[in-house]
């Protein structure tokens, strides 16, 4: 009995190893992969202005769609973009379907068990913003109120007091709201189309990236932010696979480069009018 276990364990620690080595042999067939076809496979989100949606052309554009152009560029290859449910991108397991993700993805202690953090590129700040005519003054006076966020983002996570942001650099998350109800949203301009309405409608704030929000006010919504400072401050990171440490070092080494170049700066510049590169 005590032989057959000992081969056993023998068997499991060959196995092991193997797959190990396998792990390691497998480590940059991502670059091998897309410098063959000469295409990199990014996945985005094609809803969500400005960081990615669909232009009056018909062509997707966006902050996130030329951050993974310029990527491409520096590697060689051009981009090309799939749109699939945020779930899928996050989630990991790709399987090849995608090369990476750029898509303005925080790094979640949740997530780092599934994929990988190839690089912080940008940070937004987060902010609470009430309708034009609301009486809401500060921050204080949301406590006990309606507050929309988008579903399965970190606003949510924040306003629901579970955000765990997984970057060394992050300051640590303080919670300053304690709403009565949150409701939650689709996608990232819903909530705004809630609280546009008569102050306390349906909404009384919503919670949301403050690069969102200023969009939302230049397009005509009657917003306006609440003067309290940031909720608080997310780093956005491109996420690859597990897999291939060799590919998000590779990315990782291009983001570095674009930000000390100041490619990151101008393109922050470019669609927010504000440098959100550190």
């Amino acid at each position: 009995m005590r032989h057959t276990r000992r081969l056993e364990l023998v068997a499991i620690l060959i196995l092991a190893i193997g797959l190990l080595a396998g792990g390691l042999a497998r480590a940059g067939d991502t670059l091998r992969r897309v410098q063959a076809r000469g295409v990199l496979i990014v996945a985005t989100n094609a809803g969500w202005e400005p960081q990615g949606y669909i232009d009056d052309q018909g062509h997707l554009a966006g902050f996130d769609i030329d951050v993974a152009r310029e990527i491409a560029r520096r590697l060689g290859v051009r981009a090309r973009f799939e749109t699939p449910d945020w779930a899928l991108m996050t989630g990991g397991h790709w399987y090849g379907r995608w090369d990476m993700m750029v898509g303005s993805a925080t790094p979640t202690k949740a997530r780092a068990q599934v994929v990988d953090f190839a690089g912080v590129y940008y940070y937004s700040p987060y902010v609470f913003v009430v309708n034009a005519a609301s009486p809401i003054r500060r921050r204080a006076d949301l406590d006990g109120r309606k507050i929309g966020v988008e579903t399965g983002t970190t606003s949510e996570d924040y306003i629901r007091r579970r955000l765990e942001i997984d970057d060394p650099g992050a300051p640590p998350v303080s919670y300053s709201v304690f709403p009565g109800k949150v409701r939650t949203y689709a996608n990232s301009m819903m909530p705004f189309d809630d609280l546009r309405l008569k102050a306390g409608v349906r909404l009384d704030a919503v919670l949301a990236p403050e690069q969102t929000v200023l969009h939302a006010i230049r397009a005509g919504y009657p917003l306006r932010v609440l003067p309290d400072g940031y909720a608080f401050r997310e780093p956005l990171t491109v996420v690859t696979d597990k897999g291939d440490p060799g590919w998000t070092a590779r990315i990782r080494a291009i983001i570095a480069a674009m930000r000390a170049d100041g490619t990151l700066r101008a393109i922050t510049l470019k669609w927010y009018g504000k440098d959100y590169s550190r």
